[in-house]
């Protein structure tokens, strides 16, 4: 790995606002307990995030909210050098495969980690940053350094 001096870093709490409702609920809830969650469809099984009212497959509105692993790879990423207001931070957005929920992908933020080292299947363990209004955000760290800190 790179021992560049700068970071890949989440947005600072109170710029991270989220709304929920009956689908999204049980995921950020799971979320504020350090728990990475993702719906399956209770009729066929298919994974889906973000959470909608219907399965893509099968319409179904059965579902069951599966507790994941943690753990996900690199699929897309980018680098993004500054932010409205915070002109040195250097964020890291991720498209993640999760293994645990075949075809499930979640957005978010690789942290802790020289933006030059992420590479796509870099393989990643999920950890919780702090939001707004006491909510926790999945975002996700290199795997060989989660392992160092467990």
């Amino acid at each position: 790995m790179s021992t560049g001096i700068v970071s890949a870093q989440a947005l600072p709490s109170e710029y991270v606002h989220i709304t929920t409702d009956s689908h999204t609920e049980p995921f950020w809830t799971a979320a504020r307990e350090k728990r990475l969650t993702a719906p399956s469809c209770g009729s066929c099984g298919h994974f889906r995030l973000p959470p909608t009212p219907f399965c893509p497959e099968c319409q179904s509105q059965e579902v069951n909210w599966v507790e994941l692993s943690g753990r996900a790879t690199v699929f897309s990423f980018s680098v993004v050098r500054g932010f409205p207001g915070l002109k040195d931070i250097v964020l890291v957005p991720v498209v993640v495969d999760l293994p645990d929920a075949p075809g499930a992908r979640l957005v978010s933020n690789v942290i802790d980690v020289a933006p030059e080292d992420v590479t796509i299947g870099m393989e990643l363990q999920v950890a919780f940053h702090p939001i707004s209004d006491d909510w926790l955000l999945p975002v996700f760290r290199p795997a060989e350094a989660t392992a160092v800190d467990r």
